[in-house]
């Protein structure tokens, strides 16, 4: 399980973050240097993972990585006071900015050998996974969407998804119900977020590859988010079935990085350089 695991964050950090930053950024570069070093960094967050827990070294690529996450955290307060906006495409790509940082904090932490707040290990490496995924590739998607294809479903959607993620944050210091609370409120707006891609962004995409890639990325969550779902209830209610930690890796987590993320990323990515992008929008003002 901890080598898939392994691989689904090194995929998160050098993968799908560099491609969510290119879909934030405009021809202003109000991001910087940042889309640029994060490759780089990300390769280092990466190779960390490699080495064994408690490596000095480890800790230090570790912390490069955190470093430039940080960096991006700031730049997301910046934008906060740029703008003075609490809008839900705001809300969504503001968390997707921040997202990073707690995932990188968890890894150097994890990295270390150090329990953080008490967690474990395995909570932790679950942490960074959450975090790049959940916290910063479907925060960000719901954000190009609501931008793309403005809708009380979408506006929804933007706000949901950030909201069940810091609920279910909130409920690793407080407790599995409030995690659970928090998984029943991300799964109810990636659900509705998947359904609002699927109806109103992958039948408008020119190309057909393009409306496949946003099909899947859709359909994907119908499934992976039901897991989540139960597997939640199940640590509230012994009678509800749900996945051991190892399964849902291998579905949940894998399915969500490859077939939601990577997909639906490489689908913004495509509708961004055909010219037809509201993503530049996000940036702009």
């Amino acid at each position: 399980m901890t080598v898939l695991v392994g691989w689904i964050l090194a995929l998160g950090m050098v993968v799908v973050v560099p491609l969510g930053l290119r879909l934030i950024d405009d021809d202003r570069q109000r991001l910087g240097p940042v889309g640029q070093v994060w490759p780089f960094a990300g390769l280092l967050g990466g190779l960390s993972l490699l080495l064994g827990r408690g490596d000095a070294f480890a800790v230090v690529l570790a912390c490069c990585y955190a470093a430039v996450a940080a960096w991006l955290a700031v730049l997301a307060l910046l934008r906060l006071l740029r703008r003075r906006s609490l809008a839900p495409v705001e809300i969504a790509v503001l968390t997707a900015m921040v997202a990073p940082s707690i995932a990188a904090s968890s890894l150097v932490a994890e990295r270390g050998g150090w329990e953080l707040f008490g967690f474990g290990m395995t909570t932790q490496l679950l942490t960074v996974a959450h975090f790049h995924y959940a916290g910063f590739a479907a925060a960000l998607v719901a954000g190009l969407t609501v931008s793309r294809a403005p809708s009380p479903s979408s506006s929804i959607a933007a706000l949901t998804v950030p909201g069940g993620i810091a609920l279910v944050f909130l409920g690793y210091f407080t407790g599995d119900g409030v995690e659970l609370a928090g998984a029943v409120v991300l799964t109810a707006g990636m659900w509705l977020l998947g359904w609002t891609v699927w109806r109103d962004v992958a039948t408008s995409a020119r190309s057909r590859l393009t409306r496949t890639l946003f099909a899947v990325s859709a359909a994907v969550l119908a499934v992976t988010m039901l897991l989540a779902l139960s597997w939640a209830a199940g640590h509230v209610w012994d009678a509800v079935p749900h996945l051991s930690l190892t399964w849902m890796a291998a579905t949940h987590g894998l399915a969500n990085a490859l077939g939601f993320a990577v997909c639906g990323l490489l689908a913004w990515r495509r509708v961004q350089r055909s010219g037809d992008t509201p993503a530049t929008n996000l940036m702009s003002g």
